[in-house]
């Protein structure tokens, strides 16, 4: 029996999986992370009385170290050796969520991707890109026979304006943060954020209807259905600038990971707003990189539209990780 776990900072999803291969789950359920004052409550709270589990795996939004995390947008300091201990469980592993993602890439279907690109397929690195609530980024190393997932915490490295327009931008993030990070500019967050650029700057005009819905919705959530809808030209306008960002960074993470086994791009907004990436705006984006434009043309970019990858691929790498225990 194996528990798998997706920890982000907006919900956690726990599942219990009888058999990885075939997907077979005994339990799967969703918790909001607010709700809870650690980690470990939440485990306790999902799991059934008296149920055996074998081994453990958790993906964290955060960086591991020493099979601990601190996650990144939680109070929670979560330590796979105590919970070992808490829950009677044999081994627990903590991956990053996007090392986690990544594993779970291995066992998706073709019917699972949206193709953005179908460049050239080639042998070689892959690279992962994940906005959600924050910005992930993970690689695959290719021995020239297996991809090995890798975790990074690129998304917090410094934000780049490509245009006079960004680098405004880039000035609002930084006296509004202190640090403009990628993450600040692709998440649910940075949606907001540079659609309140826009309206505080008096570049665009906020409609009354918008103001007034986000007060009571995820303002994300309500920017991005307005500008697919294209009922709000405010709306419209943030959702073409962070496609393009988003587009922008997916072309620095495949240069920097010499990724042309292809690149995937994850997390909970691509499926949401796919339309808007289907629009050309994230590949011209991904491919303006001066006399690299060529080699990006070639790679091949496809958008992940299972949302339970990351739990898929904590139950893949615990059971990969823990064979010996669990006999498989």
């Amino acid at each position: 029996m194996i528990l798998a776990g997706d920890v982000g900072g907006t919900k956690v999803v726990l599942a219990l999986f009888e058999d990885v291969a075939s997907r077979k789950k005994i339990k799967i359920q969703k918790f909001a992370s607010k709700d809870f004052g650690n980690f470990g409550d939440i485990v306790k709270a999902f799991l059934p009385k008296d149920l055996k589990v074998d081994c453990a795996c958790f993906g964290v939004a955060g960086p591991i170290q020493e099979n601990k995390c601190h996650a990144t947008n939680l109070p929670w300091m979560i330590d796979g050796k105590e919970m070992e201990k808490s829950l009677n469980i044999s081994k627990v592993h903590l991956i990053n969520d996007l090392e986690a993602n990544a594993w779970g890439v291995f066992a998706l279907k073709e019917d699972e991707f949206h193709v953005l690109n179908l460049g050239v397929p080639k042998k070689g690195n892959r690279a992962l890109i994940s906005a959600g609530t924050g910005l992930g980024e993970a690689g695959f190393y290719f021995n020239g026979k297996n991809h090995f997932p890798f975790a990074s915490e690129g998304g917090h490295a410094d934000f780049s304006p490509d245009d006079e327009e960004e680098v405004e931008l880039w000035r609002y993030f930084k006296n509004k943060f202190g640090h403009a990070s990628f993450e600040r500019f692709l998440s649910g967050s940075g949606i907001e954020n540079i659609y309140r650029f826009f309206v505080e700057n008096k570049k665009e005009i906020e409609k009354e209807e918008i103001r007034e819905r986000m007060k009571t919705e995820d303002p994300a959530q309500v920017i991005s259905e307005n500008a697919l809808q294209k009922k709000c030209p405010t709306c419209v306008k943030t959702l073409d600038r962070f496609v393009s960002i988003y587009g922008g960074e997916a072309g620095n993470l495949a240069l920097k990971f010499l990724a042309l086994g292809g690149v995937y791009v994850g997390g909970g907004i691509a499926p949401k707003i796919l339309e808007a990436l289907k629009s050309g705006l994230f590949m011209r984006s991904f491919m303006d990189k001066g006399r690299f434009k060529p080699l990006l043309s070639e790679i091949q970019v496809k958008v992940i539209l299972n949302p339970e990858t990351a739990l898929l691929g904590a139950a893949e790498f615990a059971k990969n990780s823990c064979s010996s225990i669990v006999g498989k």
